[in-house]
């Protein structure tokens, strides 16, 4: 059995290596083996030459520079696809420190619950405390259960198991999202095509917060900055983009109420932090 896993990088050599001593040095069973597709996306830290150097046997896609996470994982993801048909793609953030029996936990978790995507449960280092995986329909995150794969409603792309046979019904990545939005779309996707999305039954990694709040949101920055902020790739929500996975997802009503949404908090932020 073969896993191809699927990164994408930028800039963060330290992390990216890290990521990738955790990812060889977990367990794997007897029968399976893996080959990483990685994306370093123009990082001028060395990032490549780095990975050549320690994990010569990696698959290194040379991206250009434009392509964020959603974009740079549907290219490593393509250029997997085309090199063999795989039992199973794993996404993996290269911010991911991964536990030893990180992915033996996710094939046994997908073995009794086959017609399921596997969504990786993330905590932090500094408190212990559950940052990524899987989540309900408002968005709260879900506990792990030992005893069985909870269904989940959206996924966080930090590690996430899908098999051929879902891979082959639902595709790629949509390469439309430029870097976020992608996951919580493909989940939904896998959902819409009649399978489920399940949270890993323990922690399998370390991965940090990064939830912050966007520039866009902040009073302190000036209108000319917090549009600029808004409609960057890093913005978190982009209007066109977000609108698009709304209204595909959610209907059209409830996508217009929160394209308008969003630029009223840019407009007047203060209503929102007082």
């Amino acid at each position: 059995m073969e896993i191809a896993v699927l990164l994408t990088c930028h800039n963060r050599k330290e992390k990216t290596v890290t990521c990738l001593d955790s990812l060889f040095n977990a367990d794997l069973p007897s029968n399976y083996s893996l080959e990483v597709f990685l994306v370093d996306d123009g990082s001028t830290d060395e990032t490549s030459e780095a990975i050549r150097k320690k994990f010569p046997q990696i698959n290194i896609i040379e991206g250009n520079g434009n392509l964020y996470w959603n974009r740079g994982m549907h290219l490593a993801w393509k250029t997997a696809s085309n090199t063999n048909n795989y039992d199973f793609y794993l996404w993996l953030n290269d911010d991911v420190i991964l536990f030893n029996d990180s992915i033996i936990t996710m094939l046994n978790d997908y073995s009794k619950k086959s017609n399921s995507v596997i969504c990786g449960t993330m905590i932090s280092e500094v408190n212990g405390e559950i940052t990524y995986g899987g989540r309900c329909e408002n968005s709260n995150l879900i506990e792990p259960n030992k005893k069985t794969p909870m269904k989940c409603h959206l996924i966080n792309g930090n590690c996430v198991l899908i098999s051929r046979e879902i891979f082959h019904k639902t595709g790629f990545l949509d390469e439309f999202f430029h870097h976020a939005i992608g996951d919580f779309d493909y989940g939904l996707r896998v959902i819409k095509n009649g399978y489920e999305c399940r949270v890993s039954t323990k922690n399998i990694g370390y991965c940090n917060d990064h939830i912050f709040l966007p520039e866009w949101c902040q009073k302190e920055h000036n209108l000319l900055k917090r549009i600029k902020s808004l409609y960057s790739p890093l913005g978190n929500s982009h209007p066109y983009y977000f609108f698009i996975y709304e209204r595909r997802h959610f209907g059209l009503l409830k996508a217009l109420k929160h394209f308008f949404s969003i630029h009223l908090r840019l407009i007047f932020p203060e209503l929102w932090t007082k």
